[in-house]
């Protein structure tokens, strides 16, 4: 079970100590969604298939939302995770209780729970598990980013031609524009960098420009629970954060792009053509 929050009534604690009490809730919701994973789920129509991702956030959902709650009494919650642009004023949690989910029905192994705090739009503390790794990425604004407690860094490649990119699709039923905006984009970067991934969900990618291994990643469209994680992470672990044309990003931006810093400016210069 949970540890329980600091008081009953979310009495004021420190955001460390929130963080540390979202990673335990995030830990066990996706303890219960391994138990879960093992055989692929069949569907015959796009009804079936919602009604078994549904099936998936409820288990996880019912672990998360009682508990965060009780950390944090008044901070509202955000319903849909595909939803997109500003919340308005105050905390919010943004939660994927399954982010790849389709995967997840697919026995794939690219998927994961998240939770992130977000106060004033801006994201505050942030917990991404991944419960066939064990491993736990966390980020508290201002305090760096971490994989099981160990710190972060991205790339410090400065050639884009040596680097490996990554982008993601959005959501299913994308707009023809944004579709063929992503299709444009993998082709230039297809000629500039070194290898290019394309791949659901968005997190995965974005953990692991936070962690070194990838150097870009880029998204047209988007919700918040798919990019405000790794946002956090990413620029906790000394990443640079935009949209695809290198202006500040927000979740009202049409694009996004995480990268590291010595590459940013030419991710910049390929997507923009």
């Amino acid at each position: 079970m949970s540890e329980t929050p600091p008081t009953a009534a979310g009495a004021a604690t420190s955001d460390a100590d929130l963080l540390h009490h979202t990673t335990t809730a995030v830990r066990e919701a996706g303890s219960a969604l391994r138990e879960r994973f093992g055989e692929v789920v069949r569907y015959d129509t796009r009804e079936e298939l919602m009604r078994a991702l549904a099936a998936n956030d409820d288990v996880a959902l019912d672990i998360l939302r009682p508990c965060l709650t009780g950390l944090r009494p008044h901070a509202r919650w955000v319903e849909d995770e595909l939803d997109g642009g500003a919340l308005p004023p105050g905390e919010w949690w943004v939660v994927d209780p399954a982010e790849g989910n389709v995967n997840h029905l697919h026995v794939l192994p690219e998927w994961g729970v998240t939770a992130t705090l977000v106060r004033e739009n801006q994201p505050v503390l942030t917990v991404v598990h991944l419960p066939l790794t064990g491993a736990t990425y966390t980020a508290l604004a201002g305090a760096g980013a971490h994989l099981d407690g160990q710190p972060l860094r991205v790339s410090e490649t400065a050639d884009l031609g040596l680097s490996i990119v990554a982008t993601s699709q959005a959501r299913p039923d994308e707009d023809e524009r944004v579709v063929q905006r992503v299709g444009s984009s993998v082709t230039a970067m297809l000629f500039d960098a070194l290898v290019v991934r394309t791949s659901v969900p968005a997190t995965l990618h974005l953990v692991n420009v936070a962690a070194g291994r990838l150097d870009v990643f880029w998204q047209f469209a988007g919700a918040r629970a798919d990019l405000l994680p790794g946002a956090l992470l990413v620029a906790e672990a000394g990443g640079r954060i935009s949209d695809a044309e290198g202006r500040p990003w927000t979740t009202q931006s049409d694009s996004f792009l995480a990268a590291a810093p010595g590459v940013h400016a030419e991710a910049v210069a390929t997507l923009s053509r």
